[in-house]
């Protein structure tokens, strides 16, 4: 039996906003911050990556000025999984992507 997806309220908003207020200048403490669960937050969608080629992969290295080998060690990976996403051998997935994507968006620095 599903259960159907609560919406956010106004009030829920209104009190998660305030919480992270209180948290961020230091009168709520982590430990209680960190009990808002995905109860609290609903189930929202996180947006999907985009898919990157194998030349947007090599792009992304040549543009940070990087090595394989020294890209792959900025994303944990080895250098032969980089050569075979720039080669299309394979497509990135799970935390290299998320990785990536970062680095499309933002720059190498972002993850430095």
């Amino acid at each position: 039996m599903k259960t159907k997806a609560k919406k956010r309220t106004p009030v829920t908003e209104a009190i998660l906003e305030m919480a992270s207020d209180m948290h961020g200048i230091g009168i709520m403490n982590d430990a209680d911050y960190n009990k808002i669960t995905m109860r609290h937050l609903g189930k929202t969608p996180i947006a999907p990556r985009r898919p990157l080629a194998p030349q947007d992969i090599r792009a992304l290295r040549e543009r940070a000025r990087m090595s394989q080998a020294v890209f792959a060690r900025h994303l944990n990976v080895t250098t032969g999984y980089v050569s075979q996403l720039e080669r299309g051998a394979k497509r990135p997935t799970g935390a290299a992507l998320a990785l990536l994507d970062v680095i499309r968006r933002k720059g190498i620095e972002a993850i430095l």
